[in-house]
């Protein structure tokens, strides 16, 4: 297991949480009240404002796959897999 520091957000100054990295899979480490607090969102939003966050979400993944220069690059299919909400 390996953990480091991501830088913040520019557009959230506040987002700074540090990242591990185990089996292959990353996670990032917030403190309790953060988690809570997204775990209270996500159930009291509305399905539009879940599908908004999850296109959201994807193309943060993306646009973070894309800066690091394309890891492991993936396949046409892979691609869609990942941007239509289907783990690889």
């Amino acid at each position: 297991m390996s953990a480091q520091p991501i830088g913040p957000d520019p557009r959230d100054p506040a987002d700074s949480y540090e990242v591990i990295h185990l089996g292959g899979e990353a996670a990032a480490v917030v403190p309790l009240d953060d988690l809570r607090r997204l775990k209270a969102l996500e159930k009291n939003a509305s399905p539009e404002a879940l599908e908004d966050a999850e296109a959201a979400a994807t193309h943060a993944y993306l646009r973070e796959w894309r800066e690091a220069g394309r890891p492991g690059a993936l396949s046409h299919e892979d691609a869609m897999a990942i941007l239509l909400g289907n783990p690889l």
